[in-house]
């Protein structure tokens, strides 16, 4: 690296910390005034309050590290350029992209780092802080109702199109991993019922690696005709076939913007050969998550071409020029979302248009610099 690098990198670095770390500490801030009454609510302890914070603090990272990049880069090289240190490297014969190569080997870095938190760490953080409250309502709950009654979801409908078998439920408790007026039906090629099963109560054995029913009958009906042929009753019945996974049949009644890129990876997967419309919602959300990786990319191609405006011009301008162009980004991802999850476009263009959009127009401004 050379001089111009080494002193445009720490010059940047130095207000990138400062901006991010303001940033996180304003969010975390927030998060406590808006959560730790509903913590408390719940009984939970000084230990359970900092550990959920501690888990929850990567998922803030998505939202700090693209605004303190703008930020920072917006001030460190708009005051280079208020200080005529631009001019001189230009006027030395160096090119725009001479002078920010340091911020564009940077930004390269940190899509690297974007892609890891949205891969592995923020997942992880937004399942276990999601974890911790649920297991404190649980806890709460446990003691003034029956077990069975902890955090029961009203009815659980899954249709799994792959094995032929259509699953309801009552109610399904988190709490017990248990669900409460169960009714599997078999069904054949045409989509028949062939067989009925019905249960007081039904839970996924981990060590048999398949469903146990409790309390319930088994019914053969001709799917011809639909009559029945034959009716067993039970006490306690495993299906070897039966091997639906719980949490993946209860993903459905949770919004995609709350679920985990792994969640949404496992739900995209398993309906990945069938046409299922619901899916499409989360495959946008899915898409867009993995497309935010190249963020910081976006916001350098942006932000240079700004903070390196005439000197006669107001810094302000500049930043209120970009901070308009964000505007138009949210403007397009948040159309395209709506045009992908209704079916109207492919998820994965849905991801990729609004990103791809923002790099060309910053390229662009960026060539008209030269």
């Amino acid at each position: 690296m050379t001089l111009v690098d080494r002193y445009l990198l720490r010059e940047w670095l130095s207000i990138f910390a400062l901006v991010t770390g303001a940033c996180l500490g304003l969010l975390l801030m927030q998060a406590m005034y808006d959560e730790l009454r509903d913590l408390l609510d719940v009984g939970a302890g000084l230990v359970d309050v900092t550990f959920y914070f501690v888990v929850a603090t990567p998922s803030y990272l998505a939202v700090v590290l693209p605004l303190g990049l703008l930020l920072s880069l917006l001030y460190a090289l708009g005051r280079m350029h208020r200080n005529l240190e631009i001019t001189a490297l230009r006027t030395a014969g160096l090119g725009i992209f001479r002078i920010t190569r340091s911020v564009w080997i940077a930004g390269i870095v940190l899509c690297g780092i974007a892609w890891y938190l949205h891969s592995t760490l923020i997942p992880w953080s937004v399942e276990e802080s999601r974890a911790v409250i649920q297991g404190l309502r649980f806890r709460q709950a446990a003691q003034a109702v029956q077990a069975d009654r902890v955090g029961a979801s009203t009815t659980v409908a899954f249709d799994n199109q792959r094995e032929g078998r259509v699953w309801f439920m009552n109610r399904y408790s988190r709490y017990t991993d248990r669900g409460y007026g169960v009714s599997v039906s078999e069904l054949d090629a045409q989509r028949r019922e062939k067989t009925r099963l019905q249960a007081r109560e039904a839970w996924f054995d981990e060590q048999a690696g398949h469903w146990m029913f409790r309390e319930g009958r088994e019914t053969w009906l001709d799917p011809e005709t639909g009559e029945r042929t034959r009716t067993v009753a039970f006490d306690l019945h495993g299906v070897p076939h039966f091997r639906e996974d719980p949490d993946l049949m209860l993903v459905f009644g949770v919004k995609p913007s709350e679920l985990s890129l792994f969640e949404l990876r496992r739900v995209i997967r398993y309906y990945e050969i069938e046409d299922n419309p619901k899916v499409t919602a989360y495959a946008v959300r899915y898409y867009a998550m993995l497309a935010d990786a190249i963020a910081p990319l976006i916001i350098i191609t942006l932000a240079i071409p700004f903070a390196l405006s005439g000197v006669r011009v107001n810094p302000a301008v500049g930043v209120s020029k970009s901070i308009g162009l964000f505007l138009l980004y949210y403007i397009l991802v948040r159309s395209c979302t709506a045009l992908g999850t209704r079916g109207l476009i492919d998820p994965l263009w849905a991801a990729v248009f609004p990103n791809a959009v923002m790099l060309m127009l910053g390229g662009w401004l960026l060539a008209r610099m030269r």
